[in-house]
């Protein structure tokens, strides 16, 4: 019986100065040169041809340098023609940055669409995956690829992602043509022949100042999955959304029920994965309301409070924010894989959701007992509103349910082989490796540690008695004993049963599955080995009644039914 219970509060009790979720960050290295200042747009000079294919070479392969030299061909070719070619979107965006692009967009002005679909013949194959939108894919012969669109307006003319009126424009000027994009910084574009960026919306003067700012609330509202992407843009870049822009952005909170689960997930992947600081864009969403209205799961860890010893860094919310940006630290440090850092960051960002409904004050202390089993639930009901991929719902609440595993396990101090093979049972088809770097995540989610009336709290008995060794110690035994990526080998398959004599049956008491069940618990319980295994089976003369009850008989004998650690 809880002797009170823990209610979330609205307003985090702030324990200490969190400016690492406030601080400023970009990649942004050198600003552009200012060249012009026109009546609808401002002209700097980015990088040109040759210093930036050379550029993307250095950093990327031979393959990108290959892939914007064959936009030079090609905007060399329209330019013939008596048209302008500017590359536009996230690669103009990322130059300011100082970040290579590999892929490239165009958009073609003053030709029409069958003289652009006759130009882009001839450098290869042309597929008119949105012609109606004037959008063309170049399959270049040397297998690069380019989409090359034409200017156009998008007007809202019914509900969902495609209910939009599509007018193509090629006379429409840079600036008309840039008002569809959602964010300033995303309205740029640049003539790859000279390097001139032409900017109509002031996006390099936000890009400078760190600032997510809407291009035309107008057109913005027309597509509520953009609050989505500006909470990706504010976690991949360190910016800060203008007032005016969080304003739109409450508004239209209620619009994104409409948006497909597929769409949804894509941009909480790109959220958690593309960003240096996941963080700042669940900040975010937490700001704008999109967490209280959609998210009830994350809602409840605001206020969630924790026991100052083990969490001094506040409340579940932020605790959650630190290990899901500390995840993302260590897919980079591990290197891990597109599906293996899903997976992890997932599970980072859901692993204390079982908090609000067991959090309660025990002997004046804050206790969350069996919140990692607890939260298995809310972890599928979050995954599933975020149209989470089946595999990974199943995944990442096993991870949730044994995240405790590694630490508790590395202080016990003895763990047995056995114990390793159950836990890669339980997880499955989730891994011991993916459960170690969570582990590892969720110790380096604590802090800040130093409090200027207590220096000693930067000892903090969890660190000390596990931490982030508990995960390396965890990953390697795993390793060691070939459980770490994969669930166990049996310790008696049915081929071996078969050559020892036993003959297949369905009935009951005679299922070859009753003697290989067994047959794991004695291995994995009892130390037993495969040779003792294999006696006691031959011993049984085909007999799979005297082979469970020789097993049974051994696991009775040899294993401590007290013994806790290796459940």
């Amino acid at each position: 019986m809880n002797e009170k219970q823990i209610k979330p509060d609205n307003d985090i009790k702030a324990m200490y100065n969190r400016r690492r979720f406030d601080i400023a960050e970009s990649n942004l290295r050198k600003m552009p040169e200012l060249l012009e200042e026109k009546e609808d747009y401002n002209v700097y000079q980015g990088l040109k041809p040759k210093d930036y294919a050379d550029y993307v070479e250095k950093i990327h392969s031979i393959e990108a340098r290959e892939a914007f030299e064959m936009v030079l061909e090609v905007a060399t070719a329209i330019k013939e023609a008596g048209g302008k070619a500017l590359i536009v979107g996230g690669a103009v965006r990322d130059e300011v940055l100082g970040i290579t692009a590999k892929d490239f967009d165009i958009e073609v002005y003053g030709l029409d669409a069958e003289e652009v679909e006759r130009i882009a013949h001839e450098f290869g194959s042309v597929k008119d995956v949105g012609k109606a939108f004037g959008i063309l894919k170049l399959q270049h012969k040397g297998g690069v690829e380019l989409d090359i669109s034409m200017p156009r307006t998008d007007s809202k003319i019914g509900e969902g992602h495609r209910g939009f009126e599509v007018k193509v424009d090629p006379n429409m000027s840079i600036a008309d043509a840039a008002r569809r994009r959602d964010f300033t910084f995303n309205a740029l574009s640049k003539d790859p022949l000279t390097g001139e960026i032409f900017d109509p919306f002031h996006g390099m003067d936000d890009l400078r100042e760190h600032v997510l700012r809407v291009t035309d609330e107008e057109r913005f509202r027309d597509d509520p999955l953009r609050l989505l992407r500006g909470a990706q843009f504010v976690g991949r870049f360190g910016l800060k959304a203008a007032p005016e822009t969080i304003e739109i952005f409450r508004s239209m909170v209620p619009e994104m029920a409409e948006i497909s689960k597929e769409r949804v997930r894509e941009e909480w992947e790109k959220l958690l994965l593309k960003s240096k600081r996941p963080s700042k864009g669940l900040n975010l969403l937490r700001e704008i309301g999109v967490v209280e209205a959609y998210y009830p799961e994350l809602q409840a860890l605001i206020g969630c409070e924790q026991e100052f010893e083990w969490h001094p860094e506040g409340d579940v919310w932020t605790h959650t924010l630190m290990v899901t940006d500390s995840a993302r630290e260590l897919i980079n440090i591990y290197k891990l894989k597109q599906d293996k850092a899903r997976i992890v960051i997932l599970a980072a960002l859901c692993h204390d959701l079982g908090k609000p409904s067991t959090t309660e004050f025990v002997d004046g202390r804050i206790r969350s007992r069996g919140h990692e089993q607890a939260g298995m639930e809310p972890a599928e009901k979050f995954l599933t509103k975020i149209g989470g991929r089946k595999d990974d719902i199943e995944k990442v609440a096993k991870i949730v349910g044994e995240h405790l595993w590694p630490k508790v396990s590395y202080d016990h101090g003895s763990v047995s082989d056995g114990a390793f093979r159950r836990l890669a049972k339980r997880l499955h088809p989730a891994t011991i490796e993916e459960l170690s770097y969570v582990s590892e995540a969720d110790s380096l989610g604590t802090g800040p540690f130093i409090d200027p009336e207590n220096p000693e709290q930067f000892l903090l008995a969890g660190l000390e008695r596990g931490g982030t060794k508990a995960a390396a110690w965890v990953r390697e035994k795993a390793k060691t004993i070939g459980v770490d990526q994969k669930k166990p080998e049996l310790a008696v398959t049915g081929k071996e049963l078969i050559k020892l004599g036993f003959v297949p049956s369905a009935k009951e008491g005679q299922r070859f599955n009753d003697v290989i069940r067994l047959a794991d618990e004695c291995r994995d319980l009892g130390g037993m080995k495969k040779e003792e295994l294999l006696a006691i089976l031959k011993d049984s003369g085909g007999s799979v009644v005297m082979a469970t009850e020789a097993l049974d008989y051994y696991l009775q004998k040899y294993t401590n039914p007290f013994d806790t650690e290796t459940t």
